[in-house]
């Protein structure tokens, strides 16, 4: 009966553990490599130092790379909507906390890329050194 026990506790163990691993599925946006850095020192991107603040590069992804700091931590995704297709939209808009899609006008949060719509937002890793952000795939 203990062999038992500590099989079944063995296996739960097993089965809770995570790889960190970054949901990307996506059938409208195609998988782009992505690898670059920021300095928050330079004045293009020093409001990531506060909360709540986010900048756009469109230099990278499929439509450019929001930046978020959500106050524990940074959050990067993909600036195209997520739900259209890639050529029918502009690249998506800050507004406060959310970004914004430039064709159907859904929100999306800049906390966790969910939105009201089948997809969330392609989501980057993000590492953090001083005042280096990383963002890459």
């Amino acid at each position: 009966m203990k062999k038992l026990w500590l099989l079944i506790l063995f296996i739960s163990i097993l089965f809770s553990c995570s790889d960190n691993d970054i949901n990307n599925k996506n059938p409208y946006i195609p998988k782009y490599p992505v690898n670059f850095t920021i300095d928050m020192n330079l004045p293009a991107y020093s409001n990531l130092k506060y909360v709540s603040n986010g900048v756009i590069i469109s230099s990278y992804g499929a439509k450019g790379v929001i930046i978020f700091n959500a106050g524990s931590g940074y959050n990067a995704f993909d600036a195209a909507c997520p739900n259209q297709a890639l050529t029918s939209c502009n690249a998506m808009t800050i507004k406060g906390i959310n970004a914004v899609c430039s064709c159907d006008d859904s929100e999306y949060s800049l906390f966790t890329g969910l939105g009201g719509k089948e997809y969330p937002l392609i989501q980057y890793r993000v590492e953090v050194s001083g005042t280096i952000i990383h963002v890459y795939n």
